[in-house]
C-alpha cells in the first residue's frame, strides 16, 4: 500500500461510506489516518479510517494537518478537484440549514440529559420505593403454598372421616 501524507485525495473501499471521496487530514498511526469529506461536499464525516479501506487517487490537496471542513472545501476549488471529481459545492442555504439542524439536536440532548437529572434528583430527596427482594417475596409464596396444602389435608381428612 502506498504511504497516505495529509492532503491525499482518496476514495473509500469498505463500509457505508464506499465509493465516496474523502481527504487525509491526518495520520494517527501506521494502519490509521483521519478522514474527511465534508459531509457537506461528498457525504464523507470527520472520522478515523483503516487506510486498508482506502484507495488514493490522484489528486492532492494542499492542506494543513487538522485543517478544517470550510478549508478543505477551499482547496478542493484551488486545485480544480471539484469538477475533475464531480462534486457540487453545497449553497450556503443547506450549510445553514445543517448547522440549524446541529443546534436543535444538541438542545433536545441537553433537555433530555435535565430531565433525567432532575428524576435521579427527586428519587435521592423523596426516596424510590422498596422493591421486595426475592428471598422476601419466595417466602411469601412459600407460606401460602404451606396454608393451602394444610387446608387441603384438613379437607380431605374431614371427606374420610365422613365417609
Amino acid at each position: 500500500m502506498a504511504t497516505l501524507n495529509v492532503g491525499q485525495v482518496c476514495m473509500k473501499t469498505a463500509g457505508r461510506e464506499a465509493g465516496k471521496y474523502c481527504v487525509i487530514i491526518k495520520k494517527i498511526d501506521d494502519n490509521f489516518v483521519f478522514v474527511t469529506g465534508p459531509r457537506e461536499l461528498t457525504g464523507v464525516k470527520r472520522r478515523r479510517c483503516n487506510i486498508d479501506h482506502l484507495e488514493p487517487v490522484s489528486h492532492f490537496l494542499k492542506i494543513k494537518e487538522d485543517a478544517s471542513d470550510k478549508e478543505v472545501i477551499k482547496a478542493y476549488e484551488t486545485a480544480g478537484a471539484l469538477k475533475k471529481l464531480g462534486l457540487k459545492k453545497p449553497s450556503p442555504e443547506t450549510v445553514k440549514e445543517r448547522a440549524v439542524t446541529k443546534k436543535a439536536e444538541k438542545a433536545k440532548k441537553q433537555i433530555k440529559k435535565k430531565e433525567k437529572s432532575k428524576k435521579s434528583l427527586k428519587e435521592k430527596l423523596l426516596g424510590k420505593p422498596k422493591e421486595k427482594s426475592r428471598k422476601e417475596e419466595k417466602k411469601k409464596i412459600e407460606k401460602k403454598t404451606k396454608k393451602k396444602n394444610l387446608e387441603e389435608k384438613k379437607t380431605s381428612k374431614k371427606k374420610s372421616k365422613k365417609k
